[in-house]
């Protein structure tokens, strides 16, 4: 069975919170976010009552994102404590 592959977004407020982080997080971040164009897997939960559908999880940082089709658009970048806001 084939997976589905994605392709990446970044919207500009999601740029502007990676350019905010520290540049040690900010690579975790990007390397972790370029696996799910192989397909949505690791910790990912579908948020509830959000504006946006999905989060993943990365340690202390979440990301925040949407699904469309074959595009994966990412909304925002922040520590947790944060991001919900």
């Amino acid at each position: 069975m084939a997976t589905q592959r994605y392709h990446i977004e970044y919207a500009p407020s999601a740029i502007d919170d990676l350019r905010s982080l520290p540049k040690r997080e900010a690579e975790q971040i990007l390397r972790k976010v370029q696996r799910l164009e192989a397909g949505l897997h690791g910790n990912i939960k579908r948020l509830q009552n959000a504006d946006v559908a999905f989060r993943l999880r990365m340690g202390d940082y979440r990301v925040l994102f949407d699904v469309v089709g074959d595009k994966i658009l990412i909304q925002s970048v922040g520590h947790r404590k944060d991001i919900y806001e």
